[in-house]
């Protein structure tokens, strides 16, 4: 078995130097149909925790699902190939932390599928 390559944490520089905010925000893609499509973009001088990543099938259509992050050069997955039933739920709620350069995409394999996250937005500009 081949050794994965370890990274660091990452560029950021956003280290707790004063005072900062913490919001619990949220991000939604309704009705994503056989596509990738980036639900949360890294923003300069911010961290994002992860809480829950929740897609549901409303089109009475099985699929798979397929969840990456992108460090900046490399797509690393979260989840791959989940099944998820006619007019299922999938709920992923692993915490993981996303940093300024990051990205987080979504897919689904079938049509009309809504995407929610939420997260931790600590913003040190």
């Amino acid at each position: 078995m081949a050794a994965g390559t370890l990274v660091s944490s990452g560029s950021s520089l956003n280290m707790p130097t004063g005072s900062g905010s913490e919001r619990l925000r949220r991000a939604t893609i309704q009705t994503l149909n056989n596509d990738n499509q980036t639900i949360l973009t890294g923003v300069a001088g911010h961290i994002y925790t992860m809480l829950l990543i929740k897609a549901t099938d409303q089109n009475n259509n099985p699929q798979t699902l397929t969840c990456w992050m992108n460090d900046g050069t490399q797509n690393i997955a979260i989840f791959e190939s989940v099944s998820l039933p006619a007019y299922g739920t999938f709920v992923f709620s692993d915490r993981f932390v996303l940093e300024e350069d990051d990205t987080l995409t979504v897919h689904n394999s079938g049509a009309n599928t809504d995407w929610l996250i939420s997260y931790i937005d600590q913003d040190w500009t």
